[in-house]
Parts: C-alpha cells; structure tokens; sequence
C-alpha cells in the first residue's frame, strides 16, 4: 500500500482524504503487508507530520 493526501500528492493529513481510516479498514481486514509513503514534502522535515501528532 502505498499512501499520499489529496489533493497534491501531500504528506497524510495535509489533504481531504481519510488516510488513518483507510489504513484501520486495511488493518482490521488483514492487511498484513508494506504501508509505503509516497508524498511530496517541500519541508526541512517531511515527517513533521509524526511529531506534531497529525492523525492520517
């Protein structure tokens, strides 16, 4: 699974798409595989997002 916020392919709750939701669903059905991040971050940190307890 790879994941990115819509719009502007941006960092998981940076955008309108229900990230944390879809990756729960995914959890609970089984989903036992990779969750990659594929976003574009124009940040000195990309994952500031982590830090700042942003729920994707």
């Amino acid at each position: 699974m790879q994941i990115a916020d819509a719009p502007g392919r941006g960092a998981p709750g940076t955008g309108e798409r229900p990230i944390g939701a879809w990756v729960d669903e995914m959890l609970a059905t089984g989903y036992a595989g990779w969750i990659a991040l594929e976003y574009l971050s124009d940040t000195a940190d990309p994952f500031a997002w982590i830090n700042e307890g942003i729920r994707a």
